[in-house]
């Protein structure tokens, strides 16, 4: 059974606050709806309110970083990149600062719509120098994932979790940078999947145990950079092609940096990706519109059968009824034997 974790970025913010003197915490008029209510409250002194002008505050953060504090952006993740785009290139990522950029809702997350859905922020994030890009998976990710930053000199974008989050991976493997975490070996086809798709990933592959079917699966946390050897080796080793899992465009995200991974390093083997297509999606739940553009379990299962030329008859209520069961120490295991 899947333990669950309620706002675990809400304790670890503020644990975090209370271990380094620098941080700040700065809020763009959604403080409740990102979890710094907390951090509010417990360390007002570092917390600042900057209101619905977002361009502003990453000006500010700019400004806070030069005088020697490490200021942590938090609010929907469109609003990081899309309306301040000039102010994340020339004040902060030009200037190569320590400013962190904490983006809620990624993707399809959010019933709000187009001017909320941030499908498309890696691959805009990714295109400007100096920046990092980490995206959480799960409630171990987004517990850990502070700690992570504390090396890295520039920018860093976060694609954020919140609300009741699994526990997918072991308390005591934390958040790596650049590093892939192997959740299960195997030799027919290979999955690299990213953030909320992990979950579905994991369903899809222990189903797929049943039916004989062994799949090597890799979640990704760091998408730039991406000169992971662990994922250089698995693409290396695929037999029977690659498939990537994202909640994201197909166009300049995980896919992508896997296309290039394979392009650069001469392998060759097929790459299917699975993401949001080159459309805008809609006002709907995350669970209506991962079913629609096949970023579920079910989607993954079509498609391995696709690049298998197999059929596995595995059923929608299959996939609803089936209830995943993660053993921590058997991750754990498999995490030491790929060092």
């Amino acid at each position: 059974m899947v333990e669950f974790v309620n706002n675990p970025h809400s304790e670890n913010m503020v644990r975090y606050g209370r271990e380094r003197e620098n941080t700040l915490v700065l809020s763009g008029d959604l403080t409740g709806s990102t979890e710094i209510a907390e951090f509010k409250k417990q360390l007002p002194e570092k917390f600042v309110s900057m209101g619905m002008a977002e361009q502003n505050m990453l000006s500010w953060a700019g400004g806070l970083a030069r005088e020697g504090y490490v200021p942590f952006l938090h609010t929907f993740a469109v609003f990081l990149y899309r309306r301040p785009y000039d102010q994340l290139s020339m004040s902060v990522a030009y200037p190569n600062l320590k400013v962190r950029l904490v983006g809620f809702l990624p993707g399809i997350m959010t019933p709000g719509g187009v001017t909320h859905q941030a499908i498309e922020d890696i691959s805009v994030v990714k295109s400007i120098p100096n920046m990092t890009i980490f995206e959480t998976g799960d409630a171990t990710d987004v517990e850990t994932v502070l700690d992570a930053t504390d090396d890295i000199n520039g920018p860093i974008y976060i694609r954020m979790l919140r609300g009741r989050l699994p526990r997918l991976f072991p308390k005591n493997e934390p958040f790596k940078f650049n590093t892939a975490r192997i959740l299960n070996e195997g030799d027919d086809i290979t999955v690299l999947s990213s953030g909320i798709c992990t979950e579905e990933a994991m369903k899809a592959v222990e189903l797929l145990k049943e039916k004989g079917v062994h799949v090597k699966h890799l979640h990704i946390s760091t998408l730039k950079p991406f000169t992971d050897e662990r994922v250089v080796k698995a693409l290396h080793e695929s037999k029977n092609g690659v498939i990537t899992l994202e909640n994201h465009s197909t166009i300049g995200g995980l896919g992508s940096a896997v296309a290039d991974v394979i392009a650069e390093n001469g392998i060759t083997t097929k790459l299917t990706k699975i993401g949001i297509p080159d459309k805008y999606a809609h006002g709907a739940s995350a669970e209506y519109l991962m079913r629609k553009f096949g970023l579920d379990a079910l989607g993954l299962l079509n498609t391995m059968e696709e690049a298998l030329d197999k059929k596995f008859n595995i059923t929608e209520e299959q996939v609803k009824a089936f209830d995943l069961k993660v053993e921590q120490e058997d991750i754990k295991d498999t995490q030491l034997e790929a060092l």
